[in-house]
Formats: structure tokens, sequence, C-alpha cells
């Protein structure tokens, strides 16, 4: 796969992504990913992974001018909280970027990656078609992480055969997320979301498409957590 890295691509100094190292076209990245299975396919380098979110304009502004999410009045560190290592699973998620109000703006969270493979390591599946057996039931009720495989994404929604991670968190996990883990965030909307929005929509413009270069990452896991009754 072909990459552009930052120091050599045309884009002003003012809208490159800092947290993302290089991009690669979509229809070489495609062509090179597993086309079915359970890949962690994420952007990530010796140290750390970039995870995704989307939230409104004030908790991503939050966010981005003080480097975390605790302390915004908005965001609620109570709640479960999702994370995603897939780009095009994020766009299919939020629209890129439209869906609704609050989901107009996309973070690139870099996370130290012993963080990451700690959640992944405490993660109970509960993916369509688990099995919810008594060993299942205790599992949930000790973890505060969530993994589900969902279907990947092609840009513009279409299911593909693969399956995309997603975790998420709550209660200690979730402390440890904000208060170890996140080394830096970044909002990516203006630089890579909104202005692919059009590209994505039409096949035929698929092959414009530049996406955060993505490679399998090393699962933590030499199995799921919780085996799928599949």
């Amino acid at each position: 796969v072909s990459v552009l890295y930052w120091p050599t691509d045309p884009m002003s100094s003012a809208t490159k992504p800092r947290l993302i190292q290089s991009l690669a076209s979509y229809a070489e990245q495609s062509a090179a990913w597993p086309a079915e299975g359970r890949p962690i396919l994420a952007h990530y380098d010796d140290a750390t992974i970039v995870v995704y979110q989307a939230f409104n304009a004030d908790i991503a502004k939050y966010a981005v001018e003080h480097q975390r999410f605790t302390g915004c009045p908005q965001y609620l560190p109570t709640r479960m909280t999702w994370i995603k290592t897939n780009f095009l699973w994020m766009m299919y998620r939020c629209g890129w970027a439209t869906k609704d109000k609050n989901q107009t703006n996309v973070l690139a969270i870099r996370l130290k990656r012993e963080g990451f493979d700690t959640i992944v390591r405490r993660a109970v599946e509960t993916s369509h078609g688990v099995e919810q057996n008594d060993e299942w039931r205790k599992a949930m009720e000790k973890s505060d992480v969530r993994l589900q495989w969902d279907p990947d994404h092609n840009p513009n929604g279409g299911k593909c055969t693969r399956r995309a991670i997603q975790l998420g968190v709550k209660g200690r996990t979730a402390q440890q997320f904000h208060a170890e883990w996140i080394v830096a965030i970044e909002d990516i909307t203006d630089a890579l979301v909104a202005p692919q929005r059009a590209a994505a929509a039409k096949p035929d413009t698929w092959p414009t498409l530049m996406l955060p270069t993505e490679i399998e990452y090393p699962n933590p896991l030499a199995a799921p957590v919780a085996a799928s009754a599949a």
C-alpha cells in the first residue's frame, strides 16, 4: 500500500491532522485488508493506537482545548463510552459527521497501546450470536468493558463480510482511559471527514478517498473472552 506522509503531502499545515501520521487510498487499503474475519484494523505505531469517537461541537471543543473529557459540563463520565479503531466504521456510525447533532465532530484519540490492550483483555463479548450461558453472565457482572464485532462498512455505509471491533468502557476502566491512557485528542472533522463526505457517497469516487493508514493490529487475545455461538 502506498502511503502519503504529512511531511510531503500538499495539505496546508493548518489542516493537517497531528495525530494521523499517514494516509493511504481507500482503493489500495481495501484491497489489502482481509475480506472476512475479525481483524483489528487500526492506525498505530510502536507505542500508541488511534481510536475514534464522535461528539457534539461543545464536547469536542472542550476535549481538544483541555486534552481531556473530564470536567466538561456536557460529558457524562458515568455513562459507557464506545471507542472504534476503524475510521470507516466511525464514518458509518456518525454518517460522516451528519447523522445527528450529537455526532457532528469526529475526534481522533491517541491511546497508549498498553491501555488499549488492557481494555481488550478486560472485555466481554456482547456481539449478536454470543452464547449467553452462566459463565458469560458471571463475566458480564465482573467486567466493565463490552466488546462487539459488528459488520465493517464501506465508505457509503454498505455492509462488509469482515467484522470491525468496538469497545464500550465504564467504571474503573473508563477512569483509567481518561486519567492514564489518553495521550492526545484532535478534531479531524474539517481535515478528513467533511472534505471527503461527497466522495464517500458514490462508489465511482471512492478511489479519491484518502484514509488514515490502517493495518491489522496484534490482537491482545488469543481467543475471545466469550466464544461466539457461530
